[in-house]
């Protein structure tokens, strides 16, 4: 390891040490919180991948670059009966992770201080790696990937993210001049850090144009927000030319974006089925690395490229259920989504159906890119045996035709063909937007 990049990584760990991330309060908990465990939910990586369900009792999860613990805790919960395991190059972060994890009750949880180059001596491999905001402030990204590739299962799935360049651009020429400023040495205080960057902004005129970009009442204030855009070390951007570039080097296979449906590159325009004629020939043939890249010229509003990676070829072959034939449905077996997979949710699912309105399912898991969800209340109604276990697709159909025994428009019985019709096309829909798994 050369000096630079010794001295790269120390700047990093001095400031953490100092300032562990996030700075969430001991006693906060994500833990009623679906929609941030959603993104630390191994099981719908892996059913994204694999569109196979996986139970994470008994699997490993690492969370490498733990910080001060609270998304250690949110893989906790996001997949119960997991042992996690955090490292972290700071140890004052780790002293707060344990302290954390300690605090709220978790036990089959390890944390160890340690760079991420040193993961083998660990001498684990794990089923699922959260590296979450970390892999953009190493000197080198593919040391780090290449690291967390070497201990993770032949089916095991990487998440990680790195700083958007060309959302981050102006957030950069901040950092630049808070650090001519002199505010990132080791010898200014974060308060006093936090305290100039602010009066900078604030004496600024309206019109200048960095304070129209990065400046907002939103972040005035907010001392975790000041940190992590004008005053973190070390920090850089990347694009996704350089994010396939870096997974080639590293021999990982891209599986997705996290947030994958927002970035579709048709929904950019007024209508898709009219694109300019160049755009309507080549952008159906394009490659996932071109569309996406186009999605980010056109578009740079996503602050990470946050996605999912595994070892090449390691993923199962499968069809997606829109191009199941009739038998293959009436054969599948339905999982609710283990998030969904509460009391509250069943009492206000219940609470529909018997008041007679739309079951708002979205509300209760708020997945990226997908709007609000209202399913009717009498084909909800399939959904309740769900909450017991999963289901075969004939026992919703079963239980749809003995809740629905007429056709309220004909007045005719419900047959059973019309009652597997009306739940395939639910749960067709539903297993699109991720709220059920679907299996043979």
């Amino acid at each position: 390891m050369d000096e630079q990049f010794k001295e790269h990584l120390e700047s990093v760990k001095r400031q953490f040490e100092r300032s562990p991330y996030p700075r969430q309060p001991l006693d906060q908990t994500p833990k009623d919180n679906p929609s941030y465990l959603y993104k630390h939910h191994f099981a719908s990586a892996y059913y994204h991948r694999n569109q196979h369900i996986i139970d994470p009792k008994d699997t490993l999860i690492l969370d490498a670059g733990c910080g001060s613990g609270y998304k250690a805790l949110a893989l906790a919960y996001a997949n119960p009966g997991a042992k996690i395991v955090g490292i972290d190059f700071s140890e004052e972060s780790v002293k707060l992770a344990r302290t954390r994890l300690d605090y709220h009750g978790i036990e089959n949880v390890q944390f160890e201080a340690m760079a991420i180059e040193d993961l083998a001596s660990l001498g684990m491999e794990f089923d699922y790696i959260n590296c979450d905001e970390v892999l953009y402030l190493l000197p080198d990204p593919e040391v780090g990937l290449a690291a967390l590739k070497s201990v993770l299962k032949p089916q095991g799935i990487i998440r990680g993210n790195l700083h958007s360049a060309l959302q981050r651009v102006n957030y950069f020429r901040a950092q630049k001049l808070f650090k001519m400023m002199g505010l990132m040495e080791d010898d200014v205080t974060d308060e006093m850090a936090i305290e100039l960057s602010q009066e900078t902004m604030e004496a600024l005129r309206d019109f200048v144009d960095l304070k129209k970009r990065v400046w907002s009442a939103k972040i005035k204030g907010n001392e975790e927000a000041l940190l992590a855009n004008y005053l973190l070390r070390e920090d850089r951007g990347y694009t996704i030319p350089d994010l396939f570039a870096l997974l080639e080097k590293t021999g990982l296979e891209f599986i997705s974006m996290v947030n994958w449906r927002q970035w579709n590159p048709f929904n950019l325009f007024v209508d898709e089925d009219k694109l300019p004629a160049f755009l309507g020939m080549s952008l159906p043939e394009t490659s996932i690395e071109e569309r996406l890249h186009l999605y980010e010229l056109l578009h740079p509003v996503h602050r990470l490229l946050d996605f999912w990676v595994g070892h090449p070829n390691d993923g199962q072959d499968w069809t997606a259920p829109q191009d199941w034939t009739e038998q293959q449905w009436r054969t599948a077996e339905v999982h609710l989504h283990p998030l969904l997979h509460t009391q509250a949710v069943r009492h206000e699912l219940e609470a529909c159906i018997q008041e007679h309105r739309g079951f708002a399912i979205s509300q209760h898991l708020s997945i990226p890119g997908v709007a609000q969800v209202l399913v009717e209340s009498v084909t909800a109604t399939c959904l309740l045996p769900l909450f017991e276990q999963p289901q075969p697709i004939s026992t919703l159909t079963d239980f749809f035709q003995e809740t629905r025994p007429l056709n309220p428009v004909t007045g005719q019985a419900t047959s059973p063909q019309e009652a597997f019709r009306a739940v395939r096309d639910l749960l067709q829909s539903l297993e699109s937007l991720s709220f059920v798994f679907l299996s043979q």
